[in-house]
């Protein structure tokens, strides 16, 4: 609209209509703050209200009280997008629902590896150390066992390997729930591991 095309009295509708499209303009729209930003800065508007009114509060209280927020805080953060989070979203269980022996489950470890799969060679490997562990008695045969329990169970069961149980089952849990890479090295790290519950 060209500035001779503006009339000089607006009404109120016309005034309105014309602040509507002016304030469409997504120019005025790119500043916003984006939802974490809007979250960030919802924390720290509640921080600082906490804080105005912990005036009346001692020094070590006021200081108390500040670190049991950002406690809360890390917690809650852990709780949606740490190893915690993925664990309550994935159940972390070690087994499908296919029921295959440990020789089984190392058979299809050692042809992922070959094929350069690592991740798949990983999972089935620990999946043949679980297996291995309740073919011996060990472990009793359980659907639905964690990650998690595997470790625990089984390291109460055999002290002198709990170490290296729970490497595997943290490594387990890092590539297959976790996304992190799998290596050659940690793949061997789970055959040696499988070697001594073998042995």
């Amino acid at each position: 609209m060209a500035a001779s095309d503006v009339p000089v009295d607006l009404g109120r509708d016309e005034a309105r209509e014309a602040a509507v499209r002016e304030l469409s303009d997504p120019a005025y729209v790119s500043d916003d703050p984006n939802p974490l930003e809007r979250a960030v800065d919802w924390v720290l508007t509640r921080l600082g209200e906490l804080l105005a009114g912990a005036g009346g509060m001692s020094g070590f209280t006021a200081f108390t009280v500040v670190v049991a927020v950002l406690v809360l805080i890390v917690i809650i953060i852990r709780l949606r997008v740490g190893r915690t989070g993925r664990a309550l979203r994935s159940g972390d269980k070690v087994f499908g629902s296919a029921v295959m022996t440990a020789a089984e489950h190392r058979a299809a470890a050692e042809k992922a590896a070959a094929a350069g799969d690592l991740a798949k060679a990983v999972r089935e490997r620990f999946r043949a150390v679980v297996r291995e562990l309740e073919q011996r008695g060990v472990l009793d045969a359980r659907a639905g066992r964690t990650v998690d329990e595997v470790a625990f169970e089984a390291g109460q069961a055999l002290p002198v390997l709990a170490d290296d149980l729970r490497g595997a089952a943290v490594q387990f849990d890092d590539v297959w729930y976790g996304g992190r890479p799998a290596t050659v090295e940690g793949y061997q790290r789970l055959v040696s591991v499988d070697g001594r519950v073998r042995g």
